[in-house]
Order: structure tokens, then C-alpha cells, then sequence
């Protein structure tokens, strides 16, 4: 059971409660009084609103703080996972054993280096031969186009002053289809005049004969 609230005399039948009933009676102590001294000052509950806000702030960078560590460990999944270390350390072994292996035969190999290659067969094995095959129709179309690429190569130190000389060229055109229009309207204007000088011939002679 919850306890009397001893501010309150109707309440609270005590010793307090009684004392603010005399006080209440002889005019010492008003109702207003005593109900303003029962609420909660708002400090407190200003106090309890920032505690929960604090709390919730915390909460919310608590979380960012997991998302963050979520998104690292999705970028680095292939430096630290298990699975992609495996994948890596059997790729290092393969090559390690690979490396050994040419260690090995380092003399034969450099023996071999040595003979010159002609009309001799490397041999290879059934499984790659079709792959070879592709390789080498891949060869042919590369060397085929290989002198186009080389000059390409070497025209692209140039394509600044090719663009240049382009641009001067079209400058050029301009000014001649500019100079060739102009030309055709005189070309056009000479032949109106020489059609209005023909026709004035015949009445200039028949004027003469006229005087004549």
C-alpha cells in the first residue's frame, strides 16, 4: 500500500496532517500554498528529459560506431576472411613450389637457354592443345595488326600539332568558301549586266540607222 502523502490533509489523518489543518484553519497556511508545495519543481523533470536525451544520443553513436565497424570489415572481407586467406596462402604455396622447382632445374634451364630453338618442338600437353590453338589464331591477329598499333603509337606525339594543322586547314577552307561565294555573286552580277549591255545593242543600231 502506498504511502500518505503527509503535504495533503485530507489524505493523510497523521500528526503532520492535523498540524496543516490548524494551520489551514487559522489562515497561516493556504490550500494554493499547499498544493504549489505538492507539484514536482521542473527542474527535475527537465533534469530526467536531458538524461533521457543524453541516453539516446549515446545509443544513436553507439550504433553508428557498429555500422562503421560493419562497413570496414565488408571492405577488408578479402585481406582478413578466412576463406580469402586460404584462396591467397594456397596461390603463395602454388607459386613458392613452382619457384623451387625452376631453382632446381636451374642448370638444364640455362643450358637450354643457351641452344639456339631451331626445328625443335616444345612438347605440350593433350589438354592444352585446344587452347593453344586459340592462343595462336590470337598471335596472328595481333601481329597483323601490329604495324597499325606501332603507328598509331607513334603519331600520338604528334596528334597536337596534327590537330593544329587541321584546324589552319579548316581556317583556310572558310576563307576560300567565303572568297568562292563572293566570286559566283560577281560572277552573277557580270552576267545581268551583260544581258542588259545585249540588250540595249539592238536599239543603240537601230537608233544609228535611224540617223542614217
Amino acid at each position: 500500500m502506498a504511502a500518505g502523502n503527509p503535504w495533503d490533509p485530507a489524505s493523510a489523518p497523521n500528526a503532520a496532517g492535523l498540524l496543516l489543518d490548524h494551520f489551514v484553519a487559522s489562515g497561516m497556511v493556504t490550500q494554493e500554498m499547499l498544493n504549489i508545495s505538492k507539484k514536482s519543481a521542473s527542474c527535475f523533470v527537465n533534469f530526467s528529459r536531458l538524461q533521457q536525451i543524453t541516453n539516446i544520443q549515446a545509443e544513436i553513436y553507439q550504433t553508428n560506431l557498429e555500422i562503421e565497424l560493419l562497413r570496414l570489415e565488408k571492405d577488408t572481407a578479402d585481406v582478413v576472411h578466412p576463406s580469402f586467406l586460404a584462396q591467397k596462402c594456397h596461390t603463395l604455396q602454388s607459386m613458392n613450389n613452382h619457384l623451387e622447382a625452376v631453382l632446381k632445374e636451374k642448370r638444364s634451364l640455362r643450358q637450354r637457354l643457351l641452344k639456339p630453338m631451331c626445328q625443335e618442338n616444345l612438347p605440350i600437353e593433350a589438354v592444352y592443345h585446344r587452347h593453344m590453338v586459340h592462343l595462336l589464331e590470337l598471335a596472328v591477329t595481333f601481329i597483323e595488326g601490329l604495324e597499325n598499333h606501332l603507328e598509331t603509337l607513334r603519331n600520338i606525339p604528334h596528334v597536337d600539332a596534327n590537330l593544329k594543322e587541321m584546324s589552319k586547314a579548316l581556317a583556310k577552307m572558310d576563307i576560300l568558301v567565303t572568297e568562292t561565294e563572293e566570286l559566283a555573286e560577281n560572277i552573277l552580277m557580270w552576267q545581268e549586266h551583260q544581258k542588259e549591255v545585249s540588250s540595249c545593242i539592238p536599239e543603240i543600231l537601230a537608233e544609228e540607222n535611224y540617223l542614217c
